[in-house]
């Protein structure tokens, strides 16, 4: 057993002896190999960074400065791995044959993916929101953080993200709340069949004009919408800044209903009458 394990030390020794040059070499091209992946990596890093700064510098929408900072970083990365590959000796046309190959095939088992990547390519083109705007899509709503290659990441309103495929935020309805500067409030306020309605009408025209943060064009709408099964249902529309519309909101219905209770003004509510009908029993 000793002898062969001399023997064994002493034929990989040999070996070793006979092809120091081959050996060198292959560890000065692995070495180099390894330098071009961590130095390119380093300068792909401080690259797409100042890209990204002196896009934002330039006011371009954060969505299209990540959205391209991601394509580039990626673009660049394959070029360095190829670069390292074709450095130890791999013939890179033949890689990148080979890689393409591969490709076809992934891109056939990842169509999902691919149509996640089209559909980034399709929002950011047509740029149906930005980055900063409250959307609500694909079932969801949130304030837009950012748009990536396969996906859009939103933040709601209680501070979790959601990540969001992008084909099915372009394969759905898309609603945008804060692209206008302006935005209507939509209230129906319901109140009995015994009201005053021309002073019901003059209390909710008060609350309007009080608030200064509803504009006064276009002007606000206060009218009868319906007369309901057990209440007069006036509709209030005030328009307001994007940025004022759910503290208006809120405040808007606090204010009517304290008004209208000042007024004597009752809003109804469902009720039921339960009427108990007693039968005599026959002897």
């Amino acid at each position: 057993m000793d002898e062969n394990l001399t023997q064994l030390g002493n034929d990989v020794g040999g070996w070793i002896t006979n092809n120091q040059e081959l050996i060198i070499s292959y560890a000065v091209n692995l070495t180099a190999a390894l330098l071009i992946i961590l130095v390119g990596s380093m300068v792909i890093r401080l690259a797409t960074n100042s890209l990204n700064r002196l896009l934002k510098a330039r006011k371009v929408d954060p969505t299209i400065a990540n959205f391209a900072t991601s394509l580039i970083k990626y673009a660049l990365l394959a070029f360095v791995v190829i670069a390292a590959l074709g450095r130890v000796g791999v013939q890179t046309a033949s890689f990148v044959a080979i890689v393409g190959a591969a490709g076809l095939a992934i891109g056939l088992a990842l169509q999902g993916s691919l149509s996640n990547f089209a559909a980034g390519v399709l929002l950011i083109g047509f740029r149906p929101f930005k980055a900063g705007d409250f959307i609500e899509a694909a079932g969801t709503a949130g304030v837009v953080e950012s748009v990536q290659i396969f996906t859009t990441v939103l933040k709601t309103g209680d501070n979790r993200i959601i990540v969001v495929p992008n084909s099915n935020i372009l394969g759905g309805n898309i609603i945008n709340y804060s692209k206008e500067e302006r935005r209507r409030i939509d209230l129906v306020i319901g109140v009995s069949y015994d009201a005053d309605l021309q002073k019901t009408k003059q209390v909710l025209q008060q609350i309007i004009e009080q608030d200064e943060r509803i504009l006064k064009e276009p002007g606000c709408t206060i009218a009868v919408n319906e007369l309901g099964a057990s209440s007069v249902d006036f509709i209030v529309r005030p328009w307001v800044n994007t940025a004022d519309f759910w503290a208006v909101r809120w405040d808007l219905l606090e204010k009517i209903k304290q008004a209208l209770d000042a007024n004597d003004i009752g809003i109804p509510y469902p009720q039921m009458d339960v009427h108990l009908i007693r039968e005599e029993k026959s002897a």
